[in-house]
């Protein structure tokens, strides 16, 4: 199975990118069957939703849909790494997730949230509600960041324990769920 790790912030100076890598790293040393992929939002360079034909039609024109079609429907599970802008998720995920709909369909999502005091815990609880429209399955277990700028260091995010043991919590979680929604698809 694979799990495909989506860096959704193209915003420059984000730090979304820290906290990805650790996960990346992480998952990577404790993928519980799982090989482990990774898509970066700004290196995938979605142009605003291009596409003449509904999504559910998979009549794609363009090659950039066509690239990220193929990420999104060659993965098992997702986990999105997301911040919460203006207490809602980043237009870059909307726009991604807006592009496709039958390859997101019956598979497991989960979250690593970061921002200020909420932990983007408000951008993920949308989120969740825009995934449940594509017939996947957001998880409950996630790894929330508060206070993410208190946790890096030298360009690079630090974890505590308890960012660990969400971690892994969540990959044991889409772990299940996906060998599970496999059989529907």
């Amino acid at each position: 199975m694979k799990l495909t790790i989506i860096l959704t912030s193209t915003r420059p100076g984000r730090v979304g990118k820290t906290v990805a890598d650790w996960f990346y790293d992480y998952a990577r040393a404790n993928p519980v069957g799982f090989e482990i992929g990774f898509a970066d939002l700004e290196d995938i360079n979605l142009p605003l939703l291009d596409e003449p034909n509904h999504p559910a039609m998979q009549k794609y024109e363009h090659e950039h849909t066509k690239r990220w079609s193929k990420i999104v429907n060659d993965s098992d599970a997702f986990i999105f790494v997301l911040p919460e802008y203006n207490y809602t998720p980043p237009p870059s995920f909307v726009n991604a997730v807006d592009y496709l709909y039958k390859e997101w369909n019956y598979k497991p999502a989960g979250f690593i949230s970061y921002g200020g005091v909420s932990g983007g815990i408000r951008s993920t609880e949308i989120a969740k509600h825009i995934l449940n429209t594509l017939e996947m399955v957001p998880v409950k277990q996630q790894v929330m960041i508060p206070m993410v700028a208190d946790h890096l260091e030298n360009g690079m995010f630090t974890p505590t324990a308890i960012h660990e043991q969400s971690a892994q919590t969540l990959l044991e979680t889409l772990a299940r769920w996906a060998k599970a929604l496999k059989t529907m698809r």
